[in-house]
């Protein structure tokens, strides 16, 4: 899946000029958490969103620092820190510079950046234009959508589901623990070996899970106790 296919379109935009007050108002009536800030030509100069509404002076939560750190704080960051909780206009509260993505990126590029920059939307632009906007609920909602689309499996032979779970276990390069077998009944799987830690216990049992046609699984891998030091 790629940007087009889950952003959301038309996007509600302001201008730089908008006031604080009137972005709060908007955002609590369209039920969103961010929108874009573009000049007079559309062009893309901004994104502002909750987080930036949050520390402000009217409501007595701009940020407050004891007078030793105070002394230690960089004078553009209280600067900073003034105009976010003070200033009346977009322009001045927005995160300059956001990142932005086309609407051919692939959305496990929009989920890496996302989580590497950490931050919750970002804008999908063509030709200098913002055309969508994808957040981190629109993901959550393809993820529901996708498995709604799903539907009912045929069922799958048991020999054939087992080598299925095997090809899955090594495809996701997970340790083979062990002594491991796996043994199915009537798309049941029953998970059998030994491994060193809880996390790979896991990951097997969800690689086994996700295996197309596996009905249900029972976990039998053993985790093998740590061997402690003599002293």
């Amino acid at each position: 899946m790629k940007a087009i296919d889950i952003m959301v379109s038309p996007v509600v935009t302001v201008g730089p000029d908008t006031t604080a007050a009137e972005v709060a108002d908007i955002l609590l009536e369209k039920h969103i958490s961010g929108v874009p800030v573009v000049d007079a030509g559309g062009a893309l100069v901004g994104i502002v969103s909750e987080g930036d509404l949050m520390r402000r002076a009217e409501t007595g939560t701009e940020r407050r620092r004891s007078w030793w750190l105070e002394l230690l704080t960089r004078n553009d960051t209280i600067a900073a820190d003034y105009i976010k909780s003070h200033a009346r206009k977009v322009g001045d509260i927005m995160t300059r510079y956001p990142v932005t993505v086309s609407e051919e990126t692939p959305i496990t590029e929009i989920v890496d950046l996302l989580e590497g920059r950490q931050i919750k939307r970002v804008p999908v632009m063509r030709d200098g234009k913002v055309v969508g906007i994808i957040s981190r609920s629109n993901l959550l909602q393809a993820f529901a959508t996708l498995r709604r689309k799903a539907g009912p499996e045929s069922k799958t032979d048991d020999r054939t589901l087992r080598l299925r779970v095997l090809k899955t276990i090594d495809g996701a390069h997970l340790p083979r623990p062990f002594g491991l077998n796996v043994t199915v009944k009537d798309g049941n799987v029953d998970l059998w070996g030994v491994v060193e830690t809880d996390e790979e216990k896991n990951a097997l049992r969800v690689a086994t899970e996700v295996t197309q046609g596996v009905v249900s699984v029972v976990d039998n891998v053993f985790v093998r106790p740590p061997v402690s030091s003599a002293i």
